[in-house]
């Protein structure tokens, strides 16, 4: 993440510093790739700079704040990349050492630190934090020209767990898929080929559209005979389950759709089950 944002706001026109590290190698790499300078010590870098962004494994971002000279970090804003950890707990005790806390989270895996910088480009920020200086930290991000929201403290971990569900759980879906697909005959290769254009597809949908101009299928269609006879398909009661689930929550994105429409028998069947 440090490689990464440190070039991206680079090429946007962001005046950035450089780096320190634990390791002046690790340091020296982010610097010679950014263009920017390799710092020997938390002291030398803070001086040099208005903000200070630890980009460090979200477990490690408190002991590495705590580590920090206060005298360095006097008047500095102080920001953590993680999506789910607020700034009040990343940074104990900021407001006494007189530094402005945090948490600039872009919702966006980072895979290639060499690479994943030119994929910023219209990404999504989530900033929370201090007051203060909150606007100077969304100005920032919108002079690059990203999308930013800001929320409360007490409502990141909900946040993240939106990401998460749009994200990771949608691989667990893609993964359940993949499986029923085997067990019709398909390899995993074949299986995965034959879903890559309807999961492209409706994942541009999705973006473009948003879910209620983009569900089809027979929950939307209130095509209960279909519905009944995938559950009897399903090998296990938690294949069920999730199905069920999953097909409740896309009544109500019907309804949306088709206020017009009677889905009473579909809830009920997916009720009564």
């Amino acid at each position: 993440m440090g490689f990464t944002l440190g070039k991206y706001l680079k090429t946007r026109g962001i005046d950035v510093a450089g780096y320190y590290s634990r390791t002046a190698d690790h340091a020296q790499a982010a610097a010679d790739f950014t263009d920017t300078q390799r710092f020997d010590s938390v002291e030398e870098l803070a001086g040099e700079s208005d903000a200070l962004f630890l980009t460090v494994p979200d477990g490690e971002i408190r002991r590495v704040w705590e580590t920090l000279p206060k005298t360095a970090v006097k008047g500095k804003i102080i920001c953590h990349c993680s999506g789910a950890l607020p700034s009040v707990e990343a940074f104990p005790g900021i407001q006494e050492a007189g530094a402005y806390g945090y948490s600039v989270h872009p919702l966006f895996a980072v895979s290639d630190p060499y690479r994943a910088y030119r994929e910023l480009t219209d990404v999504f920020f989530c900033i929370e934090g201090d007051e203060a200086r909150l606007a100077e930290v969304k100005a920032l991000l919108e002079r690059c020209g990203n999308p930013c929201q800001v929320i409360r403290a007490e409502d990141k971990v909900l946040y993240h767990a939106a990401a998460a569900v749009a994200s990771n759980h949608v691989v667990a879906l893609v993964e359940q898929s993949l499986q029923m697909l085997e067990r019709c005959g398909f390899t995993r290769e074949s299986a995965l080929g034959a879903l890559r254009p309807i999961l492209l597809g409706n994942m541009a949908h999705l973006a473009q559209a948003g879910p209620v101009d983009s569900l089809t299928g027979p929950v939307e269609r209130g095509d209960v005979g279909t519905v009944e006879k995938h559950l009897k398909a399903l090998d296990s009661e938690e294949e069920r389950q999730l199905y069920r689930l999953l097909s409740r929550e896309l009544v109500q994105v019907a309804e949306k759709k088709h206020p017009e429409r009677d889905y009473r028998e579909m809830k009920e069947h997916l009720e009564g089950e």
